[in-house]
């Protein structure tokens, strides 16, 4: 049986199988480093440390052999207590200090700056986490507070998102004093074959407004030049959808290979294939 205007079932089948085929194509660019062979050696800067800036919460803690010196130097953190022995009633609330085995954190002001005890107000913006420690360091046995301190500085709240087409999207927290781009890509469970290699794009917050990168991961000496290689707090990474992908992903967000979509498709040929051979 012919179809209106000559054209055979047979034909129309051929189109639909073509149209597949081009929109099922295999994605280029798919694997990372291409210009990379077994004899490269790409030139790396120094990493870049994080460092400190506004907004960052840190955990600083001095220990040194007189424990009950450095406790002038250490924040306790204050709680509450419901119910306590001397609260006849039960319901009288108490504080209380939890001591150096947790400690409450200094949250970095917008000028850059923490209040320190007996030190005061310390500028650290700007600081990497072993800069600080050693300046703290050296603050208290120059003014002979501590003989013999030991520092910690640890963050608290930073860490990197990353989204789009990786296996895990999401928030990961940092507690290295330096990350790169390819750290976060693994955490994140590394790109879905869906994912564009070389559009990786890094949005990050600067003192002058919001700066965006664009990595391209086939080529790793593009890769480790580029400014969003080490990563900074607060860094948002977008892995955007290759073309495959966005041409197989429908309005309602369904892809051609879930069963809703196929389901549509077949509602839809039904009814074309009703009107054309009634």
């Amino acid at each position: 049986m012919k179809m209106r205007h000559g054209v055979t079932p047979l034909a129309v089948s051929l189109i639909l199988l073509l149209i597949g085929v081009a929109g099922c194509s295999a994605p280029k660019d798919v694997a990372y480093f291409q210009d990379v062979t077994a004899e490269t050696v790409v030139p790396v800067s120094a990493a870049q440390g994080i460092s400190i800036k506004p907004g960052d919460k840190l955990s600083i803690v001095v220990k040194a052999k007189d424990a009950a010196l450095t406790e002038l130097f250490n924040l306790g953190v204050t709680a509450t207590r419901i119910g306590t022995p001397s609260t006849p009633s039960g319901g009288v609330a108490k504080t209380f200090t939890t001591g150096n085995d947790g400690m409450s954190s200094y949250t970095v002001t917008p000028q850059g700056t923490i209040d320190f005890p007996v030190l005061g107000k310390l500028t650290v913006s700007g600081m990497t986490r072993s800069e600080l420690a050693g300046f703290i360091k050296g603050e208290l046995m120059g003014r002979d507070l501590v003989k013999d301190p030991v520092v910690t500085v640890e963050f608290m709240n930073i860490g990197v998102s990353v989204l789009g087409e990786v296996t895990n999207p999401g928030r990961y927290d940092v507690n290295l004093d330096n990350i790169t781009l390819l750290d976060a890509l693994s955490l994140a469970g590394d790109l879905t074959i869906q994912g564009q290699r070389n559009n990786v794009k890094v949005i990050r917050r600067q003192s002058d407004g919001i700066h965006t990168y664009v990595v391209d991961l086939t080529d790793m000496g593009k890769t480790v030049a580029s400014p969003a290689y080490s990563l900074q707090q607060g860094d948002i990474i977008y892995v955007e959808p290759n073309g495959v992908k966005k041409r197989t992903t429908t309005v309602n967000g369904n892809t051609a290979l879930s069963a809703s979509f196929w389901v549509s498709v077949a509602s839809l040929l039904t009814s074309v294939a009703v009107l054309i051979f009634k």
